[in-house]
């Protein structure tokens, strides 16, 4: 059996100061924890070298002043700490979780004088999908929750609490035999899988929904600009779900996903093609230290 996150014999950074991750502590009375007045984000290093580290850390920043609070420390300071961690714990491979969060002083709605915390942990992480697979594409489940009117939730932190659909998706779709599912928006147009954006190709054009109900992601921001650099039409716009048997390929993308293709959602079916494969093949360049330096 897998060793507990908890119990992983590394080290992990609270509050400005590295801890072994096994002696990091927090209340369970703790406002994150009943609340959900948490954000965070999910990064990946390759090569020891944290794939836009800066980007994440202010939108880590910006996501904790859309749930109205700061974090106690500057877009550099955070980078460091980042950068710290994965020094301390010698990974090259590794996902990168910096997580912000209300302290336990007051427990109720109001929780203005709480403490602000800040954590940030480190470890080694493969593919997230099977590589082989990632190529002959995952198949997305159709799921039941929604992303709800961006009038009714901060749609655009990544906010703990909007995630719990996505674990109730996930799991749901997991049991069916799924990878992962795709989510509609609250007026029943596409949107995006559990966590992760996704894209769509049709007569070598990339069509993808347009961000302004889930987060628009730093991984979909890359993907948009590798295929420009290559010349392909990338169109944001509303998509609906009887659109999408006229799609020749399917794709998501994350940090953890990385681009994987996707082969079947629900009833609808794509084949990955070139399109795809050229932007699995751009993004792991990009990602890598020596692409970058060889782009130069």
């Amino acid at each position: 059996m897998a060793v507990a996150f908890d119990q992983r014999p590394d080290a992990l950074w609270f509050d400005g100061q590295l801890v072994p991750t096994s002696d990091a502590k927090i209340s369970v009375l703790t406002h994150g924890l009943h609340y959900a007045s948490a954000v965070f984000e999910g990064e990946r290093a390759y090569g020891g070298s944290i794939f836009e580290c800066t980007q994440h850390s202010e939108r880590l920043k910006r996501s904790a002043n859309i749930l109205d609070f700061e974090v106690p420390y500057s877009v550099a300071e955070i980078d460091a700490a980042k950068r710290l961690v994965i020094e301390k714990n010698a990974q090259k491979e590794a996902y990168v979780r910096a997580i912000a969060w209300r302290g336990s002083e007051q427990l109720g709605v109001s929780a203005s004088q709480n403490k602000i915390h800040l954590a940030i942990a480190t470890w080694e992480w493969p593919s997230y999908f099977d590589p082989a697979q990632r190529l002959k594409g995952i198949r997305l489940d159709l799921a039941e929750y929604r992303r709800p009117d961006p009038a009714t939730a901060p749609a655009l932190a990544k906010a703990a609490g909007l995630y719990m659909i996505c674990t109730i998706s996930k799991h749901r779709a997991e049991r069916k035999g799924y990878a992962d599912a795709m989510m509609l928006d609250w007026q029943g147009r596409v949107a995006e899988c559990t966590g992760a954006n996704i894209f769509f190709i049709k007569d070598g054009k990339i069509h993808t929904p347009i961000a302004d109900c889930f987060l628009a992601g730093i991984t979909r921001a890359t993907a948009i600009k590798l295929a420009k650099k290559r010349g392909i039409e990338v169109i944001e716009r509303r998509i609906l779900p009887d659109e999408l048997s006229g799609f020749s390929e399917c794709f998501i993308t994350g940090t953890a996903a990385e681009v994987t293709a996707v082969s079947e959602i629900a009833q609808w079916k794509f084949t990955p093609s070139a399109i795809t494969k050229q932007l699995m093949d751009d993004y792991t360049a990009e990602v890598q230290p020596k692409g970058k330096a060889a782009a130069a």
